[in-house]
């Protein structure tokens, strides 16, 4: 399936992991960099990699706890959110199109199944 919206994720100049962090603090608002690689399912030192370079490409910011200096919390910046909405229409379309192709009852029955595979390894 990434081969299909891998393209479009690259074409923004993004990695699939700095993409997977993006979408996880649009859908859930700042975290804690453990958070989001419990969510995006990426190793703390990777996360650390990730978002140091996603700190330094302006696509995060990470500030300092105030009662807690070791504890931070990661943000999206204004680029991102602009990264946000530009790629969400690209993915929605190639989303259009794998349903017009396949039929969206199939991929409705994928979803489902991936979703009880989830919740079974829970």
């Amino acid at each position: 399936m990434m081969e299909r919206f891998r393209p479009l994720i690259t074409a923004h100049g993004l990695t699939e992991q700095q993409w997977r962090v993006i979408r996880a603090l649009n859908e859930h608002g700042p975290m804690e960099p453990r958070q989001i690689s419990d969510i995006c399912t990426i190793s703390s030192p990777s996360m650390a990699g990730v978002l140091g370079r996603m700190e330094s490409l302006d696509l995060i910011t990470k500030e300092r706890f105030i009662d807690d200096q070791r504890r931070v919390l990661v943000s999206l910046t204004k680029t991102s959110i602009k990264l946000v909405h530009a790629l969400s229409k690209d993915l929605e379309a190639q989303y259009r199109e794998l349903e017009d192709r396949v039929g969206s009852e199939l991929v409705e029955r994928v979803y489902r199944a991936v979703d009880d595979l989830l919740a079974g390894l829970e």
